[in-house]
């Protein structure tokens, strides 16, 4: 296929590329990697240092090859992940890998560099990349998500880029099979937000079916998010969270700060600096529980955030299935082994989900739809299988109009097919 359009999903967790063909035929990239073919291509950058100074270089490896390297690495390394995560934060604007200093737009740019590789149109075609409806973040800046965003492509040979709501992609996907009007909502759950948008297919001038975006919300909330609270309950504690440690005779507690930074996956590759490995083996000489504290500074001073990440995510996805299920950690000495029930993975999530639900409500109201009138629901993402967050569909539009979509695919092949049109009104004006 000849490609007339590019789609890229560029995601907190995983990314796809996808080529769109005049005819409207679509692919997704396929990337080999040491563990094969893959589609969906993992978020995630590797660097460490090559030789001695002063000749050391630094080198680095991205996706599926990066998760490979750092498990089996024994020598010094950065693993990043969760990059898209401090789009919208002002507090991340660059940090130090081996004494050279890189933007965040530098690092991402890295990354969409690897991920387009070999892409020889991608400079020269029509291209939409996905953005979230509301980025992630406490106070998300939206105009310097974008900019960075655009700068990031920018540096990686890509300046003529175009976004789209991901949702919006998911939608055109969805609807390419559609022979007849409707009204749907897409709910598209990532790593770092959940993103909502109200369609309304109608027939089109050149033929088809036409998408009328009604609205759009999102939140903050998502599959990171749901880590996060299994970290917190289940792994922190046995890495000293809630101990405490003594100072000028009194007993204090551990500084919360470490803690909530350590369970968030774009927080825990920055925390391996010399101010936080100085305050911690601080801590350890007066800890009461020592022991728990050395356990976290081993997890950060060897970066086995991956390890750690793959061990919480086994567990969030067994409790999908089975009503309870044991998380285990073994790495360099630290072992943690620790039976989670779900519904108390439920409870623990119970208010991010009403942070979802409230977001789902916005997005029908601003269309000025109730749920009643919503004749199909399109869910694509990993957190779309969680029990809880099906049910919250199920309950309020039944099951039968839910659909679940292609958790890697959908999005980037609808961006693509997204770029074709934009691109084919721009020349028929």
């Amino acid at each position: 296929m000849t490609p007339a359009a590019i789609g890229i999903d560029f995601g907190t967790t995983n990314s796809v590329v996808a080529l769109a063909g005049a005819d409207g035929k679509v692919v997704t990239r396929s990337f080999a990697t040491r563990q094969g073919a893959v589609d969906a291509y993992r978020s995630a950058l590797m660097f460490w240092r090559e030789g001695r100074p002063p000749q050391s270089r630094i080198t680095h490896v991205s996706g599926p090859d990066a998760l490979d390297m750092a498990l089996g690495m024994t020598s010094e390394h950065r693993f990043l992940q969760s990059l898209k995560t401090h789009l919208s934060s002002r507090a991340f604007q660059e940090t130090r890998l081996f004494g050279k200093l890189f933007r965040l737009e530098d690092l991402i740019g890295v990354f969409l560099g690897d991920l387009t590789k070999g892409l020889a149109d991608a400079a020269t075609l029509p291209l939409v990349s996905g953005r979230p409806v509301v980025f992630a973040g406490e106070r998300p800046d939206e105009e310097l998500a974008l900019g960075r965003l655009k700068g990031s492509y920018g540096k990686a040979g890509m300046d003529q880029v175009d976004f789209a709501y991901e949702p919006l992609g998911a939608a055109y996907w969805y609807a390419r099979e559609l022979k007849t009007p409707q009204t749907m909502l897409v709910a598209d759950f990532g790593g770092g937000t959940s993103d909502f948008s109200v369609m309304r297919f109608e027939p089109g001038e050149r033929g088809g079916l036409e998408a009328i975006p009604l609205s759009h919300a999102g939140v903050g909330v998502a599959g990171d998010t749901f880590d996060y609270r299994i970290i917190e309950h289940a792994v922190s504690p046995a890495l000293g969270k809630g101990t405490e440690y003594r100072s000028f005779g009194k007993l204090l507690p551990v500084p919360a700060h470490y803690h909530a930074a350590f369970a968030q996956w774009h927080k825990l590759s920055l925390m391996k600096s010399r101010e936080t490995m100085a305050e911690l083996n601080a801590l350890i000489r007066e800890a009461v529980e020592p022991g728990k504290l050395e356990d976290l500074l081993t997890v950060i001073e060897y970066d086995l955030g991956y390890e750690l990440y793959r061990a919480v995510s086994a567990a969030k996805i067994a409790l999908s299935e089975r009503d309870e299920t044991v998380l285990r950690f073994v790495q360099m000495g630290v072992a943690i082994e620790s039976p989670i029930r779900r519904l108390d993975f439920e409870r623990w999530i119970a208010e991010d989900v009403g942070a979802i639900e409230i977001a789902l409500d916005r997005a029908l109201a601003d269309a000025g739809v109730d749920a009643g009138r919503i004749e199909a629901v399109f869910m694509t993402g990993g957190t779309s299988h969680v029990p809880a967050v099906r049910a919250l569909f199920d309950r309020r539009f039944g099951a039968g109009k839910v659909h679940i979509g292609d958790a890697f695919r959908s999005v980037a092949s609808g961006l693509a097919l997204v770029a074709r049109d934009r691109a084919r009104a721009s020349v028929a004006a």
